[in-house]
């Protein structure tokens, strides 16, 4: 199966339709008035609808098992056909079509094969999703957004030469994998005025983005919340909670990080952890999302 563990979880919903052809308006009559031979078809169907949706895992081999928290089946009988309608949610890490395809597809089939005996002419003629939603498409912004983007790597023994960046790079390939352009990548020791300068540099240059790796911990030598802190006018604990929280979920060491995020004017300051997977992970919990705060920006030029 796909390796979703790097998702967030948000709620999920998928609508599906299926569609029943009948060779005569007798069938359908039939069908309300409960009389076809094998018994009530709209209720035996969704029953077996609703057995679909949450065994669709079983069944379709790349589809993972998740909790099922909503599915509705609706008919509509019309002279020449039944239309089916699946509506299938979940608070999950991945989107549920193909659960609510399954459904549909499992309702047709047993529609055609409980009215067979009485109409030969009977098909399925279309099983399709209608619409879906949840996830970072949904989240995220949707048009481009033409930002400046920097990363700092804060780390004595990086800056020293006595061990290479991973951290600022890894950092690097998710944002340029969400369209963004870095404009500015540095390494500098840990040490506050030194950091600080940085950031006025930065800042001073209108930079829209400002991303700091490392110096997050507890050690003595750890100081970036320290440094950036003070400079910092708008905090915005949200975006913290939940790098710390989708941290937690994969180590019981992320509670100890200190990551920060705010504003220093127009300017977003993000202080992310120094370990790779730390680093990486804390753009996986908040991006593309967080970038919708550039359009709340009063004077955002999405141009310039």
């Amino acid at each position: 199966m796909v390796d979703i563990t790097h998702k967030i979880t948000t709620l999920r919903t998928a609508v599906a339709q299926a569609i029943v052809k009948v060779g005569s308006p007798e069938t359908i009559k039939a069908v309300l008035n409960n009389a076809v031979p094998k018994g009530n078809v709209l209720e035996v169907s969704r029953t077996a609808g609703l057995f679909a949706v949450k065994n669709t895992a079983s069944v379709i081999p790349d589809c993972h098992p998740m909790p099922i928290e909503f599915t509705g089946i609706e008919f509509e009988c019309l002279k020449d056909c039944i239309k089916i309608e699946v509506t299938v949610k979940t608070i999950y890490k991945t989107g549920v079509e193909v659960e609510a395809m399954h459904g549909a597809s499992i309702v047709a089939l047993t529609i055609y094969d409980m009215l067979k005996p009485i109409d030969k002419n009977v098909e399925i003629s279309t099983v399709k999703l209608l619409h879906k939603k949840g996830g970072k498409s949904d989240y995220g912004v949707k048009e481009n957004i033409n930002l400046k983007v920097a990363v700092l790597v804060c780390s004595d023994s990086v800056s020293s030469g006595k061990k290479e960046d991973s951290s600022g790079k890894a950092i690097t390939q998710k944002l340029e994998k969400l369209g963004l352009k870095i404009t500015d990548y540095n390494i500098i020791p840990d040490d506050i005025q030194i950091i600080q300068t940085n950031i006025h540099r930065l800042c001073d240059g209108k930079t829209d983005l400002i991303v700091l790796t490392g110096g997050t911990g507890l050690s003595d030598k750890d100081v970036t919340p320290e440094a950036i802190i003070p400079l910092i006018e708008r905090r915005i604990p949200g975006i913290e909670e939940a790098i710390r929280s989708y941290g937690q979920q994969r180590t019981p060491f992320a509670m100890l990080s200190r990551s920060v995020v705010g504003f220093k004017g127009n300017s977003l300051l993000m202080a992310l952890p120094g370990s790779t997977n730390g680093a990486a992970e804390s753009i996986d919990a908040v991006f593309p999302s967080v970038l919708h705060l550039f359009q709340l920006l009063n004077g955002f030029d999405h141009g310039k």
